[in-house]
């Protein structure tokens, strides 16, 4: 059977549908209780097109909505298309004096909110996976002020999950000669390092030592999910402003290189937060360059350290270093200390060690590194290998880590057993030269020398 044709056929059965309102005079308010009605009726629907009528009407209200309309709309979707209490005690009944599959089945069914049902039926609409992960962008800048809101979050995520599927992404390579709609996506999505202007992407994706990895999913069209920038280097890079500035002896020859670098990681869909691309992302791109170029030997990240400045001003203020080292940390407030030699290394002596301990023994309340980034690639199975000082001397550098970056190294023989060991006891797998550098942390926390 033609889905192309299917489709255009519902889309025109949606647009008459609308043409054929606006004739009768009908003006359709762009108010939450107009959208819950449609809701409800699109959940009652029994017709595939007359519910991809609904579905696209839905959608096309809920854009129509202010922001206090949509979040009464929320409040709505939270009371209104919740899993029904007597139902669920029904259920649960019969399944306490049956315990066969199907009360099981019958007792899931019962505790599934109502909501993902409507969320199904709403992706029927062409463009509808799209304008849900629209929705729940929306629904996550509200989340931190109406916390009740996190069930619906909740069925948010529970889809997408099975949506946005490993089986279901697509790999492809962003070059130069890549659609200018996808690369006007790309400069507007990278997150890690901001892209200038057209020059700068053209640096970043023509040179023969760069690659750029994109996924993308069939619902989402030429809008990336995740990319991946990549610098094929020789040996481990240690400051991102060489490979920024494409000065960092450009490889004319990419077989010369032994180092792959993924120097910046961005996601590109807010709605699609908490849904994991990143570490599929690496392991197929690893893939893809190893097949390209089978002489690379390391895949290595030059990550940023988000937080980590801020983490130090802390310690700091609360007093809990000797006051020698809260001293030598007060020079990161000097402006551009960074070009003082002297001042740079004292610093250093500092920092490093501090850094390290930051990454390896601060946790958050579920017991997990504190850093994001660090938390990112451990949980793929990479290696905390080099702090690297003054890896980034750009404002935003100074300003969010001291000028630190980090190498994480995705050695693939032990990418399975580290993942295993950081979900199951929260282990950061380290080179011997980070572990060194925390035991110099201890001694700078009893004030003790480093040397």
């Amino acid at each position: 059977m033609n889905m192309t044709f299917l489709q255009e056929l519902f889309n025109s059965i949606t647009q008459r549908d609308a043409l054929l309102r606006r004739r009768q005079g009908e003006v359709v308010a762009p108010d939450h209780t107009r959208l819950l009605q449609g809701c409800h009726a699109l959940l009652a629907s029994d017709g595939e097109a007359s519910s991809i009528a609904l579905a696209s009407r839905a959608l096309a209200m809920y854009r129509r909505l202010d922001e206090t309309e949509k979040q009464r709309f929320f409040e709505g979707l939270a009371t209104e298309f919740a899993a029904e209490p007597s139902a669920i005690d029904a259920a649960y009944e019969a399944y306490r004096e049956a315990r066969d599959n199907a009360s099981l089945q019958a007792l899931f069914e019962a505790c599934e909110p109502r909501r993902q049902e409507l969320f199904r039926r709403l992706n029927l609409a062409s463009d509808g996976t799209y304008e849900l992960v629209r929705m729940r962008e929306d629904l996550l800048g509200w989340l931190r002020d109406r916390p009740h809101l996190g069930a619906i979050d909740a069925d948010f995520a529970h889809l997408f999950g099975s949506w946005f599927n490993r089986g279901f992404l697509v790999l492809k390579r962003i070059d130069w000669n890549t659609p200018a709609s996808i690369l006007e996506k790309i400069i507007r999505y990278e997150a890690v390092h901001e892209i200038q202007d057209w020059n700068d992407l053209r640096r970043r994706l023509d040179a023969r030592d760069r690659r750029c990895f994109a996924f993308f999913h069939p619902a989402i069209g030429d809008d990336p999910l995740i990319f991946v920038e990549v610098a094929l280097h020789r040996g481990l890079p240690e400051q991102i402003q060489p490979i920024l500035e494409g000065d960092h002896h450009e490889i004319d020859d990419p077989e010369s290189a032994d180092t792959a670098a993924f120097f910046g990681i961005s996601n590109c869909q807010t709605g699609l937060r908490g849904i994991s691309f990143g570490n599929f992302l690496i392991k197929q791109v690893v893939q893809e360059l190893k097949q390209e170029l089978p002489q690379l030997k390391h895949f290595v990240t030059l990550s940023p350290v988000p937080g980590f400045a801020q983490w130090l001003a802390e310690r700091r203020d609360d007093n809990s270093l000797p006051e020698a080292v809260r001293e030598t940390l007060a020079e990161l407030e000097t402006p551009e200390w960074h070009r003082d030699a002297e001042r740079a290394e004292r610093l250093k002596a500092v920092v490093k060690p501090l850094a390290a301990r930051y990454l390896v023994e601060e946790k958050n309340a579920r017991g997990l590194p504190l850093n994001a980034v660090a938390r990112f690639h451990l949980g793929n199975g990479a290696e905390l290998h080099r702090i690297n000082w003054l890896g980034d001397i750009s404002a935003k550098g100074l300003r969010q880590a001291a000028g630190l970056m980090v190498n994480y190294l995705y050695v693939l023989d032990d990418i399975e057993r580290n993942h295993e060991n950081y979900t199951a006891n929260a282990t950061v797998a380290r080179s011997s030269e980070v572990k060194d550098l925390v035991r110099k942390a201890r001694k700078l926390a009893k004030g003790e020398t480093t040397k």
